[in-house]
């Protein structure tokens, strides 16, 4: 099953709709699509013989990440804190890149990497 609590952690973080769970029951592929309040959609998938992007970072999701930018400095640290307050894991930030984005990098439930910018 895809996992609940990531679906959970973007519903309300980000405040995304969830459709309802699409299975294929041949290939064990399970999916959901949430929308953001823009129209832009995010795809959770799972299927069990993709490997464990931590037990096996070159293998399968190497330097791989997601950008959310939510729209201004004071919603990034909002959201920063309330993501640390709640126990999610900040690698870094809030703070200015090089190349100017402001930014937070921070672990999803499932250990993705996320970059959440103004």
């Amino acid at each position: 099953m895809v996992h609940l609590r990531l679906k959970a952690f973007y519903e309300y973080s980000f405040g995304t709709k969830s459709n309802a769970q699409y299975t294929n029951p041949k290939k064990q592929f399970q999916s959901y699509f949430l929308t953001f309040e823009s129209g832009t959609r995010l795809k959770l998938m799972q299927r069990p013989d993709i490997k464990d992007a931590e037990k096996h970072p070159r293998e399968e999701y190497y330097d791989a990440h997601l950008t959310l930018s939510i729209g201004s400095e004071e919603r990034v640290d909002t959201l920063t804190q309330q993501l640390l307050d709640e126990g999610y894991n900040i690698l870094d930030g809030p703070r200015r890149t090089g190349d100017g984005y402001y930014k937070t990098g921070v672990l999803d439930p499932d250990g993705n990497r996320l970059e959440i910018t103004a």
